[in-house]
């Protein structure tokens, strides 16, 4: 596992929707419950896989209506690595929470 060279609040919202389950999940469902756009969350999840952080695989329910999903799941170190990750950013922005879904209007 890589470390990263640098953590913004994008990869932060990102690793604490993938801590907050043990199941994977996918793109779409990373977007909607960080709030942040396919343009940042996509990037962010690709430099997580490439550092050894996050694995993912294609979803093989074939029973599913739709595209296929690309699943993803944090590592056991990139989880360890997470926590700590998310913890820091708790304790170094006294107000950081994860960013809320945008509504549209």
């Amino acid at each position: 596992m890589e470390p990263l060279g640098r953590i913004g609040k994008a990869t932060v919202d990102v690793l604490a929707v993938l801590l907050d389950s043990e199941q994977p999940r996918w793109g779409l469902e990373i977007i909607k419950l960080t709030g942040r756009p396919s343009g940042s969350v996509y990037p962010v999840l690709d430099r997580l896989e490439r550092a050894g952080w996050v694995t993912s695989q294609w979803d093989d329910d074939s029973d599913r209506r739709g595209p296929r999903r690309r699943m993803y799941r944090l590592t056991a170190d990139g989880a360890a690595e997470a926590r700590r990750v998310c913890a820091r950013a708790a304790t170094e922005r006294t107000s950081w929470r994860p960013s809320s879904p945008r509504v549209a209007r």
